[in-house]
């Protein structure tokens, strides 16, 4: 779909407002102009748009277009009610994707490691780091990413060197003031692991209001030769708003990425996963999980491009879905020609909790080598009668029965997440979230 006229001017109207009222070094003007250009070549997807066809952005299309070009003051959020509040991290807060100093925690670190706003780095940025800011890897972006390089101003900046291990996690606390409708912030994120470098970082989104805003973020992960990154995002915003975003991930030589996706908020959320392996011996693990309830729609698109020998990727995500809601996943394996003596495997799984929950599920491989192990597989069902029988057989009453059963569900993935303090709290938000969801509890 093409922007008319005048909703291209409308979005040009405010992109020039920015370049006079915002603070940009100029080598980053020409990838901010490259970035408005391609969203008004594009315009919003449609569902006639082969990567978003069970996903309608109509409803995103139609918010009043308000970027936050500067911080506002806003009083509320307590950090620890908040996902990993309560941990012990490196916290780095944003507020309608501006950073709060104020509430941020910033421990020593390890000689060399950078952790902070992206925005304080950009006025003094080195080449190589003007270089993976202005980087356009893989295809063109689409119309959000692009949205995304014209407008963004801070996110986290994490730079770990080589050889150096975080022992704290670095936690990204993306909050939304949800004082306005049409609100929309840009939050850039960019992570880099130098060889042998180790990391854990957390990313969460929230709300302090209920307004119908748009977080439309961008993170990019860049692990060097043997580097070894945990990356694990939570999104739990309000159920009027909405979240689009992209995660991409570029793996050199030997270096492991474990990524988990977990997605139990907003009314509309579409994560972008796009991981390239190019260097031999890499692996990827992405594990993602999305709780959707009334008339809720998460949506995953995955793509995993192996182009060198000997790299290991292993997807799996599980929705667990009641009401009126929708899940969607998209998973795309792409095994180059080189890209020999591949292992991939890609399992989508879904629980309907309801006659009117949907599922569409569409896992994909693309294989150009023929010395390769790929496997992909998806399943839609509802709660498994027999198993239901076989605890109730055993004196567990019928409505612990589905509980335990949607609890092991989402465990599936829980239990994959390595940093032990982050698995226990999600698995303790989960498990309350389930619980307090009259229908997931198993009361329909």
């Amino acid at each position: 779909m093409s922007l008319t006229t005048n909703e291209t001017e409308a979005h040009w109207e405010k992109f020039r407002k920015f370049e006079r009222e915002g603070n940009s070094p100029a080598w980053l003007q020409p990838a901010r102009q490259a970035g408005m250009t391609r969203f008004a070549e594009l315009g919003f997807p449609t569902t006639r748009d082969e990567d978003w066809r069970f996903t309608s952005v109509a409803p995103i299309a139609r918010l009043p277009f308000r970027p936050v070009l500067a911080p506002a003051a806003v009083g509320g959020g307590d950090l620890a009610t908040l996902a990993f509040g309560g941990m012990e991290a490196v916290r780095l807060v944003f507020i309608d994707g501006h950073f709060d100093a104020g509430r941020s925690s910033l421990p020593a670190l390890p000689a060399g490691v950078v952790a902070g706003s992206l925005a304080s780095a950009l006025p003094g940025a080195s080449a190589a780091l003007r270089e993976v800011i202005t980087a356009v890897p893989g295809p063109l972006p689409g119309a959000f990413p692009a949205l995304n390089s014209a407008f963004f101003q801070d996110g986290g900046l994490i730079l770990v060197p080589a050889g150096v291990s975080l022992d704290l996690p670095v936690h990204l606390v993306f909050l939304s003031s949800g004082a306005e409708t049409g609100l929309t912030a840009h939050p850039r994120n960019l992570v880099v692991l130098e060889a042998g470098a180790r990391a854990t970082v957390l990313e969460s989104y929230a709300s302090l209001g209920v307004a119908a805003t748009l977080t439309n973020a961008v993170t990019e992960l860049v692990l060097g030769e043997g580097a070894l990154l945990e990356h694990i995002k939570f999104q739990d915003e309000s159920h009027g708003s909405y979240h689009v975003a992209a995660i991409n991930s570029r793996l050199a030589k030997a270096s492991t990425l474990v990524s988990h996706s977990i997605a139990a908020g907003a009314r509309l959320s579409r994560n972008n996963l796009r991981t390239f392996l190019g260097g031999e011996g890499a692996e990827c693990i992405l594990n993602g999980l999305y709780l959707t309830h009334g008339d809720r729609l998460a949506d995953h698109h995955m793509v995993v491009e192996h182009a060198s020998p000997r790299c290991n990727s292993h997807e799996y995500f599980n929705g667990i879905l009641d009401g009126r809601s929708k899940g969607v996943f998209h998973g795309r394996i792409h095994v180059h020609r080189v890209a020999q003596k591949t292992d991939a495997k890609q399992t989508n799984k879904n629980l309907l909790l309801s006659d009117d929950a949907t599922a569409d599920t569409k896992p994909q491989l693309e294989i150009y080598a023929d010395d390769v192990k790929c496997t992909h597989g998806a399943t839609i069902g509802q709660l498994n009668d027999e198993s239901i029988f076989y605890l109730r057989s055993r004196g567990i009453g019928v409505e612990r029965a589905r509980r335990m059963l949607i609890h092991a569900f989402a465990g599936e993935i829980l239990d994959r997440v390595r940093c032990a303090a982050a698995r226990e709290e999600l698995s303790r938000i989960i498990w309350d979230r389930l619980e307090a969801e009259h229908q997931l509890a198993g009361t329909n």
